[in-house]
């Protein structure tokens, strides 16, 4: 990436509103950027007739990173997800979910700061079906050694970067021993040169149930694509829910940042929704260009801001789903006063 041009999806239902509460924010904060706005979901096929116009995955290609409100997918007329289809076509491959602890939001937790590492490409998540015969389907779950092996690069990588010290592979090779078993092989291989980093693996059903008796005995987790959708979903239930967890897709030329909620039709317009999952996964794609551009700049603002709504929520100034009075606007004003 060379300039500050980012692509901007506002998405459907309360994207739009939490989107543009999320600018104020990130320009208060004195971050320099020229967005791109283009569209995608229920919005993009009502104005242009598709879910995911050329134009936009044009703008995604030159641009290289975008920031993205969620999207809606018409469920049963025959359309891709708009997640899925942005993940294929730009082969983001490594999915980033940081979990932790947030002042002001109780939860049974205290302490938890987890990065789940998902692979994004692979696995019965493929969707790769057929009818065998009626009344018979199967499923077909897909493990690549080349996908293995650079997810576990990835994640590898960016615990080092991150000062991250332990890595665990969640799994059910005692049973998938072959698609499983490659995921922990490769993984194993990668290690051999991070060996400033743990490195461990756990059965995932009895990961899951160390997960909700003591989340603080993980640090960073390591998943292929199906348990890691469900296990960064769970994750997050452990520090308030989708509303308080970021997500970014990483490919190795493209990156997307997102809400990782859905689209609240119901309350879309209200002034009611919580914009703070937009607003964590800014900043970190705030820190994401502050290292590639080389910019200070950038690490600053997204400093400012994480302090900003870490004051903001412990002093119990927070949207209704947190227990709080404040509505989507009043939220980001009192982020914005606390810069």
């Amino acid at each position: 990436m060379s300039s500050n041009k980012i692509v901007l999806i506002p998405g459907d239902g309360i994207g739009p509103e939490i989107t543009s509460v999320t600018l104020k924010v990130l320009e208060a904060a004195g971050a320099k950027i020229d967005w791109v706005e283009r569209m995608a979901g229920e919005s993009a096929l009502a104005a242009e007739g598709e879910v995911l116009p050329q134009s936009t995955l044009d703008a995604i290609h030159e641009h290289g990173v975008a920031l993205k409100g969620p999207c809606t997918t018409p469920v049963g007329k025959g359309f891709k997800s708009v997640n899925v289809q942005l993940r294929k076509a730009f082969e983001l491959y490594a999915a980033v979910r940081p979990v932790r602890n947030l002042p002001g939001v109780e939860t049974r937790y205290t302490g938890v700061d987890l990065i789940v590492i998902r692979e994004n490409t692979e696995s019965l998540y493929s969707g790769v079906e057929a009818e065998i015969t009626p009344g018979v389907v199967t499923s077909t779950k897909v493990a690549t050694e080349k996908g293995c092996t650079r997810i576990a690069e990835w994640a590898f990588n960016y615990a080092r970067q991150r000062g991250r010290k332990k890595i665990t592979a969640f799994h059910k090779a005692n049973i998938m021993k072959l698609t499983d078993g490659l995921f922990l092989r490769c993984a194993e291989e990668v290690h051999k040169n991070y060996s400033d980093i743990e490195y461990d693996t756990a059965i995932i059903d009895a990961a899951c149930m160390r997960m909700v008796q003591d989340p603080t005995q993980f640090d960073m987790l390591l998943l292929e694509n199906l348990y890691g959708d469900v296990v960064s979903d769970l994750a997050a239930g452990l520090v308030g829910g989708l509303g308080v967890t970021p997500g970014a897709n990483f490919g190795d030329e493209r990156v997307i940042f997102e809400a990782v909620h859905g689209s609240a039709p119901d309350i879309a317009g209200q002034n009611k929704a919580n914009p703070l999952a937009l607003l964590m996964s800014g900043v970190m794609m705030l820190k994401h260009l502050a290292a590639t551009m080389n910019d200070d700049s950038f690490a600053n603002a997204a400093e400012r801001i994480k302090a900003a709504y870490d004051a903001c929520l412990q002093a119990g100034e927070k949207t209704g789903d947190l227990g709080g009075s404040l509505g989507t606007k009043e939220f980001a004003d009192a982020i914005i006063a606390r810069l």
